[in-house]
């Protein structure tokens, strides 16, 4: 550090042009992801019926107020899980319906990656955080370093 200079982590923003094959890439992510969030939900119910299921079977007395306050915990659970799987599937329907709105040819933020830089004295810190990749299709079309 004696001459002034270091390196540093940064974030770098991954800026894409929306072209038919980014929407038709985006469509089939988001698709699967709702697809597998369908999927944990259906698993979620039928696991958590066999559970109260079992928890009835197991008990000598299913009315017993124990037996009863189990069941009430596992559908609690169970109910929490669900909604918190809907909020997520409604997420994901909502950024569907955005990428089907998006014209060709903009850009848009698709997420971020790390890269290192080396700064000195003198340099401009914030410049040399603020850098961008632009990709079309996957391939880098514009880099703007800071």
């Amino acid at each position: 550090m004696a001459d002034g200079s270091l390196t540093i982590k940064r974030t770098i923003t991954v800026r894409a042009v929306v072209t038919p094959r980014w929407k038709e890439d985006a469509e089939r992510e988001l698709s699967n992801a709702i697809a597998n969030v369908d999927a944990q939900l259906s698993q979620l119910e039928q696991e958590g019926q066999q559970l109260v299921d079992e928890i009835r079977r197991q008990s000598a007395n299913p009315l017993d107020p124990r037996v009863q306050e189990q069941v009430a915990s596992v559908q609690q659970q169970v109910a929490a899980k669900r909604a918190e799987l809907e909020e997520q599937k409604r997420q994901m329907l909502e950024q569907q319906r955005q990428v089907r709105e998006l014209e060709m040819e903009q850009i848009v933020e698709q997420g971020q990656i790390e890269s290192v830089c080396d700064v000195q004295v003198g340099d401009n810190l914030v410049e040399k955080l603020q850098a961008a990749v632009l990709v079309r299709d996957g391939v880098i079309e514009a880099i703007e370093a800071g």
